[in-house]
């Protein structure tokens, strides 16, 4: 089937960045150009849809995101804009039970009075049932008493490796769990009491809310065993394909051992062997070298502004061979690093098995890279590293406690993303939903601007940092879509390519940025195939 596409205009994030109409010829793009050529291209029995001078830009890749956890959270009582505790606790108080259960995400630790969260304040508000309330970077849980009982977290729980359970000045649990602490007792207690069904549920609330943003592909940032089930289901129930085209990183634990890290690696690169279709596949691993700023878990060089610091998750000494082993079997390495300490170690992975395996084709990535010292992205450039960062990490309304954790001038080194570009490295916008909003259009708000999406009254934080829009699209449709290895099959609109593009009913373009904070996605198209049409 041809459609002819015109009337409107189009962002290719291609050499010519501009045209004026094109052709999809079955799930292909045959011409993107001028409407007359589009119109001979077509010939006389095209299907023609006209734009009404709507914006077309390429489908947007969310290149580090978390699609199961994006569904559930989707679910749950959202507490982002909550900038009390008084406003939480009304909240929770008329939160629907899911489960007998009362599930959260999104809270702020500068909501709380010296954000220091207590299980006491989660029980003046529901005392009777379990509450789990994800903090807004998902690095930490805040619970109730009803949930440490649940869980039969006590004084004597020891701290696992790479993470802490909160304590008050005797020792008892104080109702909140950092890092693995969170992930070893919420997230594997709370993955015990859900169902297929309810996977199920959360998968189509995801893929329906990334059609209606104009999503046509995700990297998902902590695969495993039940997230390949449900997208394996999801697959199924849709005759063998999906809405968008998912690239996973199988989640590798930091066992403390080696033999068992190394295993971890064998499996996946077993799945990339197994799961690697043009809808689902396994492309690499994902390691979290350290933590997040906002709680002081990040590895830094230099302390936080209370004297603290954290040590890193993956250790230098258990960190190497596992990434070597990765890069010898083929697969990428996504690496988490938040704080300039945990960059280096990532870093000083990569090359060590660049040394070891020799010249082989690779393209490891760097996640999040919030604070990084100078000079970091020179180094990756030269590495072939690429820079993974999230815009909206970088909104404005979320920003304060940040700074205030880091409290000296490497405030003002914040999300620099501009370094990278001019360095020659890789620059692939994402989200990280759900620990923040998954949508793109306010995601390239604050990639132009530097301003809040989530709250207008605040000024720009660190404007020198803004990209030109058509910069910031660029890294979130093309370079995204090439950090998984497709740059030569999506992520721009050029003959030949893959036919996945939105439909936008604003022109940023032409009428400024904040047009994109009301814009819609009134389109979006999947390998020729309208996967969410808002008229419909």
């Amino acid at each position: 089937m041809t459609t002819l596409y015109t009337g409107g205009r189009v962002f290719t994030a291609g050499d010519d960045r501009w045209a004026e109409a094109f052709v999809v010829e079955g799930d292909r793009l045959g011409f993107v150009g001028d409407a007359a050529g589009a119109r001979a291209a077509a010939g006389d029995h095209a299907e023609v849809v006209d734009l009404g001078g709507r914006l077309v830009v390429p489908g947007f890749t969310d290149a580090h995101t978390h699609l199961v956890m994006m569904g559930e959270a989707l679910g749950r009582v959202g507490l982002t804009d909550a900038r009390t505790v008084d406003e939480i606790q009304a909240r929770l108080r008329s939160a629907p039970r899911i489960g007998g259960r009362v599930l959260g995400r999104g809270w702020l630790f500068d909501s709380v009075p010296g954000g220091a969260p207590t299980a006491a304040m989660l029980d003046a508000a529901v005392p009777d049932v379990p509450v789990y309330l994800d903090a807004n970077d998902y690095h930490s849980v805040w619970v109730n008493t009803a949930a440490l009982t649940e869980m039969g977290i006590t004084r004597d729980t020891p701290d696992p490796h790479g993470g802490r359970i909160g304590r008050d000045a005797h020792g008892e649990p104080d109702g909140m769990l950092y890092e693995t602490a969170a992930q070893l007792h919420v997230w594997t207690f709370l993955a015990e009491q859900t169902s297929d069904a309810d996977r199920d549920e959360a998968v189509e609330r995801m893929l329906r809310a990334y059609a209606a943003s104009g999503v046509t592909g995700a990297v998902d940032m902590a695969f495993d065993d039940l997230g390949l089930a449900a997208l394996r289901r999801a697959t199924e129930r849709r005759g063998g394909r999906l809405p968008l085209r998912v690239a996973a990183h199988w989640f590798v634990d930091n066992a403390g051992d080696d033999e068992a890290n190394i295993a971890q690696v064998a499996r996946a690169a077993e799945l990339a062997r197994e799961v690697d279709s043009p809808w689902l596949r396994v492309v690499g691993i994902k390691l979290v070298v350290d933590g997040v700023i906002d709680a002081c878990t990040a590895g830094m060089r230099h302390p936080y502004s209370d004297g603290s610091n954290a040590d890193p998750i993956w250790s230098p000494e258990r960190i190497a061979p596992v990434v070597a082993a990765a890069d010898a079997a083929g697969l990428q390495v996504a690496l988490h690093a938040i704080g300039d300490l945990a960059s280096d170690i990532a870093l000083d992975a990569v090359e060590h098995a660049a040394a070891v395996n020799g010249d082989l084709p690779r393209r490891h990535r760097i996640e999040h890279l919030e604070y990084a010292a100078p000079g970091t992205a020179e180094r990756m450039a030269r590495l072939g590293v690429t820079a993974s960062m999230q815009p909206v990490h970088a909104d404005p309304a979320i920003f304060d406690n940040w700074a205030a954790m880091l409290g000296d001038e490497r405030v003002d080194r914040a999300f620099a993303w501009p370094e990278y570009v001019a360095a020659g490295a890789l620059l692939a916008f994402s989200t990280d939903a759900p620990t923040a909003p998954f949508e793109a259009l306010p995601n390239m708000y604050i990639a132009a601007t530097r301003k809040s999406a989530l709250d207008p009254s605040f000024a720009p934080r660190h404007p020198q940092f803004a990209l030109p829009l058509e910069d910031a699209i660029g890294h979130a449709t093309r370079d995204a879509a090439a950090s998984v290895g497709d740059g030569e099959v999506r992520g721009r609109l050029e003959p030949g390519l893959a036919a996945d593009f939105a439909v936008i009913d604003a022109d940023p373009f032409a009428d400024g940025p904040e047009v994109l904070l009301t814009a819609r996605v009134v389109r979006t198209v999947v390998a020729g195939r309208t996967e969410y049409d808002a008229d419909a």
